[in-house]
């Protein structure tokens, strides 16, 4: 009579090395980034209604911000497991962002994006989305 063998289980997908709610606090941190952009820059023009004008300059960069996240799931299937708060999913919701953002506003009408804005974009948002997870990483490093 034989014995039956154990196989060894292997999980049907990958598994994320990172919390979904540290994830989500990353996700609500650019969140919050695009938006003081935007913010800073109404104001800086001195534009029109807050809450309106706010949400249809920010819906591009925010879309873009998403298209970046969704990339970033998506490299996490193919094998890299970049945990949100790090730089190399900072640089790929950047570039969502950016390159999204620029595009979603130009196709959508809703402004345009002359070299100057692309500049203060890139570096804002740099920044930002960059900056953040940054000091993030000294601070778990100092711990």
């Amino acid at each position: 009579m034989s014995t039956p063998t154990e196989r060894p289980t292997t999980p049907t997908s990958p598994q994320p090395s990172t919390s979904g709610r540290a994830d989500l606090t990353a996700v609500g941190i650019d969140a919050l980034a695009v938006l003081v952009f935007v913010l800073v820059g109404r104001r800086s023009h001195d534009e029109g209604p807050v809450v309106l004008g706010t949400l249809t300059t920010a819906w591009p960069f925010l879309t873009g911000a998403g298209l970046g996240w969704l990339a970033l799931l998506g490299l996490r299937a193919s094998g890299r497991d970049w945990p949100g708060a790090s730089i190399p999913a900072g640089a790929t919701v950047l570039g969502g962002a950016l390159v999204g953002g620029m595009l979603l506003r130009r196709l959508s009408g809703t402004g345009g994006t002359p070299v100057s804005f692309v500049v203060v974009a890139t570096t804002f948002l740099t920044l930002a989305l960059l900056g953040w997870r940054s000091a993030a990483l000294v601070r778990a490093r100092r711990a």
